[in-house]
């Protein structure tokens, strides 16, 4: 047979007093001090934070140009227009 007591067997919950510590009594628990943390920056750190990047790719810039003179740089509203000329043409047809 099964050797696990039946719940009617089981002993009631005793309450364990346990001695009240006093708060007073004992000392909390204090962090140890912490220096400051700090940063020292090189001149040569201050020099390159000085300097601002260009954010403008010169490169980019320039054949965009040269495609706007040479009239073959695409933008969305040539595209539209080739494709609303190209619609027309079908439908006309």
């Amino acid at each position: 047979m099964s050797s696990i007591n039946s719940v009617g067997g089981n002993l009631p919950v005793q309450n364990i007093s346990t001695p009240a510590i006093s708060k007073a009594a004992a000392p909390a628990p204090t962090a140890p001090a912490r220096a400051a943390d700090r940063v020292e920056l090189s001149g040569v750190s201050h020099l390159l934070s000085s300097l601002k990047t260009n954010d403008v790719r010169a490169d980019k810039v320039a054949s965009i140009k040269a495609q706007i003179e040479a009239g073959t740089y695409e933008t969305d509203d040539k595209l539209d227009a080739a494709a609303d000329k190209m619609l027309d043409d079908v439908l006309e047809t």
